[in-house]
């Protein structure tokens, strides 16, 4: 199914600038975050947490250059080959006049595909239950989650410990069944 962990814990804190310094200091000892979860966007966070810039503008440019490449084409096909007419002696190919259709395929296939990317990368398709580690975290709690099928005892209760003394307000394990629930 996915190779999420059912056993994680989770630190949660109340204060965005507190959560973004110990974002910094967790990675800095070399701890690996699972997840970050913020109720609104944090400036700087995708920073702090190592993640490198998205690809999803290249996959919007193919979208869009498949969309003019089948505009163009199909286009080109029609007036040039499969239904021809010469009309008040304008030419076979009247290129300027596919610019409005070149351009609103280009749009829709560039929004389409990004969109659709967007979802399965990040597993957002229809029918699916996201798992929910803190319903806090959509209203005032910032969190992270670590794996704690990754790590033994001692090194949870260090990463515990760590987490209290960068200004976690609350630390608590959970653990899932083996399908996704809330």
């Amino acid at each position: 199914m996915s190779n999420e962990p059912n056993k994680v814990v989770i630190g949660l804190w109340d204060h965005e600038e507190v959560y973004l310094h110990a974002v910094e200091h967790i990675r800095a000892k070399g701890i690996e975050i699972y997840e970050s979860l913020t109720p609104f966007p944090v400036h700087g966070l995708e920073d702090a947490l190592g993640y490198r810039e998205t690809r999803l503008h290249t996959a919007g440019f193919f979208f869009g250059a498949t969309g003019t490449t089948l505009a163009l084409s199909f286009m080109t096909w029609v007036m040039t080959t499969n239904y021809p007419i010469d009309f008040g002696g304008k030419p076979y190919w009247p290129l300027p006049s596919f610019i409005p259709i070149t351009f609103e395929m280009t749009v829709l296939f560039a929004a389409w595909g990004m969109t659709l990317t967007y979802l399965v990368r990040n597993r957002l398709w229809p029918g699916r239950v996201p798992r929910i580690y803190d319903v806090r975290t959509t209203d005032d709690r910032f969190a992270l989650v670590f794996d704690a099928e990754k790590y033994p005892a001692d090194k949870l209760n260090e990463i515990k410990e760590l987490c209290k003394k960068e200004g976690a307000v609350e630390i608590k394990d959970k653990e899932f069944s083996g399908k996704d629930e809330l």
